[in-house]
């Protein structure tokens, strides 16, 4: 068992992510998606922050230099506040299934941008994947059952929108968390410097706009409380303590593919709490998909 350690703990981060983006999306329909957003990141950073103080002896990567916390916060800052802010809306207007299943583009677009911006060579697989993958996206998307009015189908353009600049506000964290990576950083103390800017600027704004006190006002809401804490749990924590453990034991490509099975998962979870069917040409898009990704890593 110990030798598949890593293989084990990246279909483990794969199921975790599942389950956070169910929950947000409970949570976001119940208080909206920018108090989850806030609530989650201030909780992220608890965790974070105790966990480097048990493992580094201190709350923050004190000793990192400079450079390190300009591209990391600016990282955060694409990610954390405008990926997943778009993420979050896209989350309350179309589902997790259908968001997370656009956010498999996120390896798409950063091989892309590497390829633009950092001058890595795209090769004909990776071209073969990423025509893959894009195809099998689309044909899920252009898929119109169960939307019969024009404001369904205003929220879902707009909902898929969302979750595609998610998708590219992730991608460009990426290439810009690599700049701030180099060396023997450690990736927890790399994702906190993240989360924590994240939340600084989160909770900035709430204090501009007066909405600090209001944004506790969730505590009443019991589904909105108990699904934000899990989602933070099994998301900014646990997602991302799993996800370190599978690229440290096990090969990046295998690791990665495996992480990327989120929206195969989402299907019965989908179908399980949300009642949604899925129609033969969901799940062979869906499948599609993440044989893309599972080919641009794994080539």
């Amino acid at each position: 068992m110990d030798k598949f350690i890593g293989e084990i703990a990246a279909l483990t981060t794969s199921v975790a992510w599942s389950f956070t983006s169910m929950f947000f999306t409970i949570a976001g329909k119940e208080v909206g998606s920018m108090i989850v957003n806030r609530t989650r990141l201030l909780f992220a950073s608890c965790y974070l922050l105790m966990t480097h103080l048990l493992l580094y002896g201190s709350l923050l990567p004190i000793h990192a230099e400079s450079y390190r916390w300009e591209w990391l916060a600016l990282s955060g800052f694409i990610g954390l506040v405008i990926g997943d802010g778009f993420l979050f809306q896209a989350f309350v207007l179309i589902g997790a299934r259908l968001s997370m299943l656009l956010m498999s583009l996120v390896p798409i677009m950063s091989t892309i941008l590497a390829w633009l911006f950092l001058k890595e060579i795209l090769t004909v697989v990776e071209i073969i994947a990423i025509i893959l993958t894009v195809s099998g996206i689309v044909w899920v998307i252009l898929e119109r059952n169960n939307r019969n009015n024009q404001a369904d189908s205003k929220n879902y353009l707009i909902g898929i929108l969302f979750a595609f600049g998610g998708a590219l506000g992730q991608a460009f964290a990426l290439i810009t968390a690599k700049k701030g990576l180099g060396g023997d950083f450690p990736a927890l103390s790399a994702n906190l410097i993240r989360v924590i800017t994240a939340t600084a600027i989160f909770w900035i704004i709430a204090v501009f706009q007066g909405k600090t006190i209001s944004n506790f006002r969730f505590w009443r809401n019991k589904k909105a409380r108990w699904t934000i804490i899990g989602g933070s749990v099994f998301g900014p924590f646990l997602g991302i303590w799993l996800s370190m453990i599978a690229i440290k034991f096990s090969h990046i490509g295998i690791a990665s593919t495996l992480m990327a099975l989120t929206p195969i998962f989402l299907l019965p979870l989908t179908f399980w709490i949300f009642k949604e069917s899925h129609s033969w040409r969901t799940i062979v898009g869906t499948v599609f998909a993440v044989a893309g990704v599972a080919i641009i890593f794994l080539a």
